[in-house]
């Protein structure tokens, strides 16, 4: 038998899969606590968008899907926030054939994200200072590491991306991996060919995400245990 220390990144990650339920759409739907998981779903996403419109104005480098975002829309006369809801929509429908079924917060990843990010994008204004641009590049980070993580936690389904890496895990049998790197490699080529920025902060966000949601989505699972076991549990218990 193996013992594992509380404290240690190994623990966290058990804990996590223990909070984290696999349920199907309807399940989720059912499975209570529906007013303070809603509540944290929308904090999430508006926040993510946020995160995402903090590292576009710092213009230091952007995450692999951001790079596309970015390049596509430097072509096409699309805002970049309706360049993020077209690409989730897209990338929604390539979830047919891996016989993937959306959740809520699927859904309402693909269009939310976009929507806040061009409303921060038109708040935030986009400085010329080195240390300011810094400060946005590592805000944006740290903010979408607590964004994934709320999201997450709320435990109403992947977004649309990472429901297309986790649908060619599953019809595939190649391993997370390898299919999470052959993806964000391919979506930087392409964005980069198109205009996107890739740069320090591309590098920054791909060591510190993983870390930082590994980190804070303990926090945020909202633990649905109880209502599983008492399906008759009253409202004013869903918001704990």
């Amino acid at each position: 038998m193996t013992v594992t220390n509380v404290g240690t990144p190994a623990a966290a990650g058990a804990r996590t899969r223990a909070g984290l339920a696999n349920l199907t759409p309807l399940g989720q739907l059912r499975a209570g606590r529906l007013p303070r998981r809603l509540t944290q779903l929308m904090i999430g996403l508006v926040l993510y968008g946020v995160s995402m419109a903090m590292m576009v104005r710092g213009a230091l480098g952007l995450d692999p899907w951001d790079v596309f975002h970015f390049g596509v829309a430097s072509r096409l006369p699309l805002s970049f926030g309706g360049v993020v809801i077209v690409t989730g929509v897209a990338v929604l429908l390539l979830w047919i054939p891996l016989r993937q079924m959306p959740g809520l917060g699927t859904v309402a990843n693909a269009l939310v994200i976009g929507l806040a990010t061009d409303a921060a994008l038109a708040a935030i204004p986009e400085p010329s200072a080195l240390a300011a641009r810094a400060g946005l590049l590592v805000g944006g980070v740290v903010l979408n590491g607590l964004a994934t993580a709320l999201y997450i936690g709320s435990q109403f389904g992947p977004g649309p991306r990472d429901g297309l890496m986790t649908g060619l895990v599953r019809r595939t049998g190649w391993s997370v991996r390898v299919v999470r790197t052959s993806l964000e490699l391919s979506v930087v080529a392409v964005g980069w060919l198109l205009g996107g920025m890739v740069g320090l902060g591309t590098i920054v966000y791909a060591l510190a995400i993983g870390p930082l949601v590994q980190l804070m989505l303990p926090w945020f699972i909202v633990d649905l245990s109880e209502q599983r076991a008492r399906p008759d549990a009253r409202l004013s218990a869903w918001w704990r």
